[in-house]
């Protein structure tokens, strides 16, 4: 278990999707050049993954930049930030800045700032705030007592931290995976161990995952992600400035501006409305379920170079708007067919997803050719 599962105030700077973003690169061995060489005991790997376990931070303040470039093929209203999707276009080929400040585990705060204005997630005691500056609007929730001091699980969208990004990757470790560590370098002013996970499978587009951790708090500053003989990482989420004095408690009062649209709403409702939902869809009869023409998803293979699969429910309302967009972001893929069928192809350095005409469904961090081999064997 990584600190960051048992401190869950650090994880609750990141939503949990992260992971999706984070097991998806690596890089050649010896191809990183850290960007300093301070001169640090040597630690094993294994000492750094136990330093990263038993890492206690009180307080911390900084800002964080995230940067990727994937590689995909530019699709408008997709990876060109398009119809108000600039958010979602720079965790795939842009950059983000946010401020995050922690004083313990009932006091956070993480600040996303963009072009379109600024997007702050507040966690003071009971409260929880979210605040999008574009609107004024915010929303309060009221954390229940017998919840005690650990934060909830917030749907906030923003993208990942240093926190964030090394859970997921930690997450991933098992026997298919190489850790080692070489070399240090210079983060935010810091003194860091660099870290190295690499997987063993040959077909994943995963070369390498670096994390560089603090050689005194033994958090880490900065994740790179590179794909496989890449030379610059796909995706880096790095401190660019940080300071471990405990925030001011002025940090994490939030007062609505004038004027502000202020919905109430309550944590445990929002985890009543989640577990109604789930309920609901397990409720349907797998008669009609099949009917639909829908499967639950399955993995084929095992660890990095496991693929994701699952087929589409058929039908639906064509005629929405959501639905029409979707098509006509369908239809700027590249095309593909072979012995299982014709469908669409979406693929960058890291990951790659084909869409079968017949509604199948492949993902994974592989190249387009294993996803054709896994969708042959019907």
């Amino acid at each position: 278990m990584s600190v960051f599962r048992s401190r869950p105030a650090l994880r609750w700077l990141v939503p949990s999707a992260a992971a999706v973003v984070v097991i998806g690169g690596g890089a050649a061995a010896g191809t990183i050049v850290a960007s300093a060489d301070p001169a640090l005991p040597e630690r094993s790997a294994a000492q750094l993954l136990v330093d990263l376990q038993n890492a206690r931070v009180d307080g911390l303040s900084g800002t964080i930049v995230q940067s990727a470039d994937l590689g995909l093929p530019k699709i408008s209203g997709l990876t060109d930030g398009a119809s108000g999707q600039a958010a979602l276009a720079n965790l795939v080929a842009g950059s983000n800045t946010a401020r995050v400040w922690y004083a313990g585990e009932d006091k956070a705060r993480f600040a996303l700032v963009g072009t379109a204005g600024e997007t702050d997630v507040i966690r003071n005691g009971p409260d929880v705030w979210l605040w999008q500056s574009e609107g004024n609007k915010a929303t309060h929730l009221k954390v229940p007592a017998e919840a005690g001091k650990k934060p909830q699980e917030l749907p906030t969208g923003v993208p990942t931290t240093p926190q964030g990004a090394a859970d997921a990757a930690l997450a991933a470790i098992d026997d298919t995976t190489k850790v080692s560590t070489t070399g240090a370098a210079k983060v935010a002013d810091r003194d860091a161990y660099e870290l190295v996970l690499t997987p063993k499978a040959e077909r994943s587009l995963i070369g390498q995952v670096r994390l560089a951790v603090d050689a005194e708090k033994h958090i880490p500053l900065r994740v790179d992600v590179y794909a496989k003989n890449a030379t610059s990482p796909a995706i880096r989420v790095a401190f660019t400035q940080i300071s471990f004095e405990t925030p001011d408690a002025q940090q994490f009062a939030f007062n609505p501006p004038p004027g502000a649209k202020v919905t109430e709403s309550n944590v445990n409702q929002l985890h009543k409305d989640a577990e109604k939902a789930a309920k609901e869809r397990e409720a349907v009869p797998p008669a009609a379920a099949k009917a639909k023409g829908a499967e639950a998803p399955k993995v084929i293979g095992e660890g990095w170079a496991s693929i994701v699969t699952a087929k589409l429910p058929e039908g639906g309302d064509s005629s929405s708007a959501e639905a029409k967009q979707a098509e006509g972001l369908l239809t700027m893929l590249p095309e593909a067919s072979g012995t299982w069928g014709k469908g669409r192809v979406f693929s960058g350095s890291l990951f790659s997803v084909l869409i079968v005409d017949d509604g199948r469904v492949f993902a994974g961090a592989v190249a387009p050719e294993s996803l054709y081999e896994a969708a042959a064997k019907k």
